[in-house]
C-alpha cells in the first residue's frame, strides 16, 4: 500500500500524517486540498436556470449550484452501449426538473454489434441509428450530453476480460478520466461490475471502467499528460454508485424507497420513487417508458404502457460505493420520494448539514478482521474554502458489542484545511462471520454530518470452493482497487455433469497470525458425494494453500440446468475445521446435461427424423430468457445429436404455434430477433468466453424461401449461407466468405405451419480447437418469435441458465466415442469489429461546439495544427466550403438540419496547411455545415458555418 501525506490543521495546529486505504486507494479530498488543487467547493445553494422545454424545477426544492461552463456536469452516468442509461432515466429526469442538475451520459461504444429492429444496417451504421436514439431517448428526460469514447461493440459476451482486450483497458479508462476532469461531475453513476450470472460483460467494464477512473481522476500522478500538456486540473467526484443493489424491494409505491431489504445491511442502497409526477403531469415511470420507446433499432419500441397508477410504481435503486463528502445514509425522511439523498454533500446541502465543500472520508487499511480482532480507520475532514468549522466532534457508531471510542475531540478546522484523526475497533471474540458497518457523525454546533466504512468479519482459517476465471480476477482487480466490499457478491459456483465427477479445489486461507492445520468438508446436499475430508498442514500467517475434493453426482435423476435445486444451485457448505473451531463457507453445484456419443452411421439430412437416425436425443424445451411458453404448440423442441467420422450432427424438431419475422437472406444475423436454431460447441471444454468456441445458428426460412446459417459471438463471426429449404423454391448458395466451410445444413417447415425441422453437419476441423472428446461442452437453443417486427420472446434449451448463451462453463458435456477427433490449429478470436468514430457523427460534433469538450474523450487538437470551417457558400449543386488549416488532417464534413439529426450531403477530404475548399453536394437546403478535423498531430477540432 502507498502512503501519502494530508496536510492539515488540527486544533493547535498541528500537521497529521494520512493512512494508508483500504477501501479507497487513490488521492481523495484532503490529498487534493493538501496538494493545493480545486476542487470547486460550494458554499451554498443557488437557484439556477434548467433550460428545456417543459423542464424547471419546482420552487420549493433546493437547488444545485449554478454550472461553471457548458460542458460543467453535475452527475454522469457510465454504460457500455446506447440504452444502458435506460432503467434510470426517471431518477436523472427528476433530479434534472426538481433540483436543476445537470446529468450527462458516457457511452464506450455505440452498440454497432446489436440488434436491428428497424432496418438491415449494421456496424457503423448502426451505430448512428444507435446514437440518435440514445440522444432522443435521454432528451426526453431532459439530459442533453451524451459522450461516446468510440470503443468496439462486438457481440454479447459475459467477459469482462475479453472487453478490456478488446477496447484496451488502460487507453480507454484514459478517455474516460479526461471526461471525467473536462465535465467535472460531483456525481457518478454507473452499472453492476461483478461477473453475475448473465451479466454482459460490456456492462462489467463499464462499471470498472468508471469506479477506477473515480479514484484516478482526481489522482495528479494518473494520466498526468492531461494536466501538464493539456490544461486540465485533477477532478475528485464526491459520490459514486451502482444500480446494483442486491435485496428485495418491501414494497411498491411511496414506501419503497423505505421499504428495501438489501442482502448486505451494511451497504448504502438509495431508492428513487418513479411514481412522483413531472411539471407535466406524467409520472416519472411514464415519461421513462416514452424514452425508451425511443430505442426502436432494439425492439423497444412496442414497449407497453406502465400502470396509471403511481401507488403500483417501483423505486430504483442504488448503491453507494464510496463518497469523499457527508451523506444521509440511506433514505429515513417521511418525505414519500426524498430522491434528493443522493445528491447530499455533493450538490445539494443536507438539512441540519455541513456546507457544501465540506469533505469527509473514512477509510481502513484493515478491512478484514478475525473475531476479537482489531482495524485501525482514519477519518479525514476539509472544511469548506471559505469558512471554518468550529466546535468539531466525532461521534462513532459501533456494532453491537465492539469497542471503540465513543468520540474523537477536533475542535476548530480552518477554512480549506483538513484535519484527520485515527481510531481502532475491536470485534467481539464471538462475532460470527459477517460485514459490519462502522459509522462516524460529525457535529459542529448545530450541523452534522456522517460517513461510514464496511468491514467484514472472517473466520481464522476459511476454506472457499474455487472461484471461476472471471470471478477471480474481479476479486483481484477490487482488492487492487481498493473496493474490496465489492468481492464476494458472485456465489462461488462449479459446474459437474449429470451422473459424473469432477475435482473441487478448495482455497484455504489463514487470516490468523498464527500457522493453522486441519480439515476441509464439503456438506453436500442429498444426491452427491465426495471422498471425504481434506487435510492442510501449518498454513502461514496471510497465507493460502489449496486441497482438491473429488465429488459425485450419486443421483443423475436429479433435475439439471436450471430446472435442478434453487434456481439451478445445488447449495452446499464448506466446512472448515482447525484447532477445535470450525466455520463454513456457501457455495453452489450446477449440474449440466450429459450425452454419449458412438461413431456411428451419418444421419441423412433430408428435414425428416427418423428412429435411431442419431446417438442421442436431447429436450431442448427447456426456458432460460423472455417469457414462458403458453403452452407446448406456443413453442417447444427435441433435439438430437450424433458423430459420423470427423463430423457432428445436429437436429431440433420445433413446434411453434406462429411464425416471426421472415427476413431477407442478406439480413441473415443478430438470429435472436426471429425463429432459429444454435448451437455452440466448445470443444476442449475449458473455454472463459465463447471467443474461443463455434456458434453457428440456422434460420429456418427466409424471403428466398431457403434457410440460411451464420456465426455469431464466437470465434470467428460472419455468413455462412443459404442452404436448402425442403419444399421451397429458392436455390441455397453458399457465401464466399463462409466463415464454416463444409458445414451443410436443411430445414422443413411444417404444413400448416406448426413449427419446422432443422438438421446440420458441422465438420470438426471447421471449430477453433482440437476436441477433447471427454470434455467437450455442446449447448443447443431455439428462439422463438411471434411477432412480425423483429423482436424475440422466449428462449429454449438444452443446458439452461439466464445468460448462458456466453457462459460455455455451462453447456451441457458430451463425450465422443470411436476414434480420437481431428487435430485443429487454435485460431485467435475475431474482434476487429469496426466502430464509429466520433468525427463522422454529426450529433457528437454539434455537441462538442456547444459544450467545447473535445470527441471521443480524446484531446483537442492543439491551435498550431488545428483547422476551422470559415465560410459555407450555397452552390447550384451543393455547398463549397472554404478551410483554414494550420496543419494536415482528414476533414469529416456535413450539411445537416435539426442539429445533425438530419444530414442532407457530406465529404471526406484531406486537406494541409492553408486555405483548403471542399465541396459537398448536398440535396436540400442545409441550415450548417459541421466539420471535424482529425489531425494527423493528434486530436481532434471542431467548427461550423451556416451557407449564404
Amino acid at each position: 500500500m502507498s502512503r501519502y501525506l494530508l496536510s492539515g490543521a488540527g486544533p493547535a495546529g498541528e500537521v497529521s500524517e494520512g493512512w494508508p486505504r483500504r477501501r479507497r486507494l487513490r488521492l481523495g479530498v484532503a490529498a487534493l486540498l493538501a496538494l493545493g488543487l480545486s476542487l470547486t467547493p460550494a458554499a451554498g445553494a443557488t437557484t439556477r436556470g434548467t433550460g428545456g422545454p417543459g423542464i424547471g424545477p419546482a420552487a420549493a426544492d433546493p437547488q444545485v449550484e449554478e454550472p461553471d461552463g457548458p460542458a460543467d456536469l453535475d452527475v454522469l452516468y457510465v454504460g457500455a452501449h446506447p440504452d444502458d442509461e435506460a432503467s434510470r432515466l426517471s431518477t436523472f429526469g427528476e433530479w434534472r426538473e426538481r433540483y436543476g442538475a445537470d446529468v450527462g451520459v458516457v457511452t464506450i461504444t455505440r452498440g454497432e454489434g446489436g440488434g436491428n429492429a428497424v432496418g438491415p444496417e449494421e456496424g457503423p451504421p448502426l451505430g448512428l441509428i444507435r446514437e440518435r436514439e440514445e440522444r432522443d431517448a435521454v432528451g426526453t428526460a431532459g439530459l442533453t450530453d451524451v459522450y461516446n469514447l468510440d470503443k468496439v461493440d462486438f457481440y454479447y459476451s459475459v467477459s469482462a476480460p475479453l472487453h478490456q482486450r478488446a477496447w484496451g483497458q488502460e487507453e480507454t479508462l484514459s478517455r474516460l478520466v479526461r471526461v471525467i476532469r473536462e465535465t467535472t461531475p460531483e456525481v457518478v453513476m454507473t452499472m453492476n461490475p461483478a461477473p453475475s450470472p448473465g451479466n454482459h460483460g460490456g456492462h462489467q467494464d463499464a462499471a470498472l471502467l468508471l469506479i477506477e477512473a473515480y479514484y484516478a481522476a482526481g489522482d495528479p500522478s494518473r494520466f498526468p499528460e492531461q494536466i501538464t500538456e493539456e490544461g486540465l486540473e485533477p477532478f475528485a467526484p464526491k459520490r459514486l454508485f451502482t444500480t446494483q443493489a442486491r435485496g428485495q424491494a418491501g414494497s411498491v409505491g411511496q414506501a419503497c424507497v423505505t421499504s428495501f431489504r438489501p442482502v448486505n445491511p451494511a451497504e448504502d442502497i438509495y431508492g428513487v420513487w418513479s411514481g412522483r409526477r413531472a411539471e407535466n403531469g406524467k409520472t416519472w415511470a411514464q415519461i421513462e417508458r416514452e424514452a425508451q420507446r425511443r430505442y426502436a433499432s432494439q425492439g423497444w419500441a412496442g414497449f407497453p404502457d406502465v400502470s396509471a397508477d403511481p401507488a403500483s410504481l417501483p423505486c430504483d435503486y442504488m448503491m453507494q460505493i464510496d463518497a469523499r463528502v457527508p451523506f444521509t445514509r440511506g433514505d429515513s425522511s417521511e418525505d414519500a420520494a426524498p430522491s434528493s439523498s443522493m445528491l447530499e454533500g455533493a450538490l445539494l446541502q443536507q438539512p441540519g448539514g455541513f456546507p457544501l465543500g465540506t469533505g469527509l472520508d473514512l477509510s481502513t487499511q484493515d478491512f478484514r478482521i478475525v473475531p476479537g480482532g482489531s482495524s485501525t480507520l482514519a477519518v479525514s475532514l476539509t472544511a469548506p474554502e471559505d469558512r471554518d468549522l468550529r466546535g468539531v466532534r466525532m461521534h462513532t457508531e459501533l456494532p453491537d458489542g465492539w469497542r471503540g471510542p465513543k468520540t474523537l475531540g477536533v475542535g476548530r478546522v480552518p477554512a480549506g484545511q483538513t484535519v484527520t484523526r485515527s481510531f481502532e475497533v475491536t470485534a467481539p471474540a464471538s462475532e460470527s462471520p459477517s460485514r459490519q458497518l462502522v459509522g462516524l457523525t460529525v457535529t459542529a454546533g448545530n450541523q452534522s454530518g456522517f460517513t461510514d466504512q464496511q468491514l467484514e468479519v472472517v473466520p481464522a482459517v476459511q476454506g472457499t470452493q474455487q472461484l471461476l476465471p472471471q470471478v477471480a480476477e474481479f476479486h483481484r482487480w477490487a482488492e487492487r482497487v481498493g473496493v474490496e466490499q465489492l468481492a464476494g457478491i458472485v456465489k462461488p459456483v462449479l459446474t459437474l455433469p449429470s451422473g459424473g465427477s469432477r475435482v473441487v479445489t478448495v482455497d484455504v486461507h489463514n487470516h490468523d497470525d498464527q500457522p493453522h492445520s486441519g480439515e476441509v468438508e464439503l456438506v453436500l446436499p442429498d444426491g452427491f458425494s465426495s471422498d471425504g475430508p481434506a487435510q492442510f498442514e501449518n498454513v502461514a500467517p496471510q497465507d493460502t494453500v489449496s486441497v482438491d475434493v473429488d465429488v459425485t453426482n450419486t443421483d443423475a435423476s436429479l433435475p439439471t440446468s436450471n430446472q435442478g435445486g434453487v434456481n439451478g444451485d445445488y447449495d452446499h457448505a464448506i466446512r472448515t475445521t482447525s484447532d477445535g473451531a470450525t466455520s463454513g463457507t456457501a457455495a453452489a453445484l450446477e449440474l449440466v446435461p450429459t450425452a454419449t456419443l458412438p461413431d456411428g452411421t451419418a444421419p441423412e439430412l433430408d428435414g425428416t427424423i427418423t428412429e435411431g437416425e442419431y446417438g442421442a436425443r436431447i429436450d431442448l424445451g427447456r426456458r432460460w430468457e423472455g417469457a414462458s411458453c403458453a403452452d407446448e404448440q406456443d413453442c417447444s423442441a427435441t433435439g438430437w445429436i450424433a458423430r459420423s467420422g470427423d463430423a457432428l450432427y445436429v437436429a431440433a424438431d420445433v413446434t411453434d404455434d406462429t411464425l416471426g419475422t421472415v427476413l431477407e437472406p442478406a439480413d441473415c444475423k443478430r438470429h435472436w430477433r426471429v425463429d432459429s436454431l444454435e448451437v455452440a460447441v466448445d470443444p476442449t471444454g475449458t473455454s472463459e468466453n465463447t471467443s474461443t468456441t463455434f456458434k453457428a445458428a440456422v434460420l429456418p426460412t427466409t424471403q428466398g424461401e431457403v434457410a440460411c446459417a451464420a456465426r455469431d459471438a464466437d470465434n470467428r463471426q460472419g455468413p455462412i449461407g443459404t442452404f436448402e429449404q425442403v419444399g421451397g423454391d429458392g436455390t441455397p448458395q453458399l457465401d464466399p466468405q463462409n466463415t464454416a466451410p463444409g458445414l451443410e445444413a436443411v430445414s422443413r417447415l411444417k404444413e400448416p405451419y406448426t413449427g419446422y425441422v432443422i438438421e446440420a453437419k458441422i465438420p470438426m476441423d471447421v471449430l477453433p480447437a482440437t476436441i477433447d472428446p471427454d470434455r467437450m461442452a455442446f449447448n443447443a437453443f431455439v428462439y422463438d418469435s411471434d411477432t412480425q417486427d423483429k423482436t424475440g420472446q422466449t428462449r429454449i434449451g438444452w443446458s439452461t441458465w439466464g445468460g448462458v448463451q456466453g457462459d460455455p462453463y455451462r453447456w451441457g458435456r458430451v463425450v465422443l466415442e470411436g476414434a480420437a477427433p481431428p487435430e485443429v490449429r487454435t485460431s485467435e478470436p475475431r474482434l476487429d469489429f469496426p466502430a464509429l468514430r466520433s468525427v463522422e457523427s454529426p450529433q457528437s460534433i454539434v455537441q462538442a461546439l456547444r459544450t467545447t469538450v473535445a470527441l471521443s474523450g480524446l484531446p483537442a487538437t492543439p491551435d498550431a495544427q488545428a483547422a476551422k470551417v470559415v465560410e459555407a457558400r450555397t452552390t447550384s449543386d451543393g455547398v463549397e466550403v472554404v478551410i483554414d488549416s494550420r496543419g494536415t488532417g482528414t476533414a469529416y464534413l456535413f450539411a445537416v438540419r435539426d442539429e445533425g439529426a438530419v444530414v442532407l450531403g457530406r465529404a471526406v477530404r484531406e486537406i494541409g496547411p492553408g486555405q483548403n475548399r471542399v465541396a459537398i453536394p448536398v440535396a436540400g437546403s442545409p441550415q450548417r455545415v459541421l466539420m471535424a478535423f482529425d489531425s494527423d498531430a493528434g486530436g481532434t477540432s471542431v467548427s461550423a458555418a451556416e451557407p449564404r
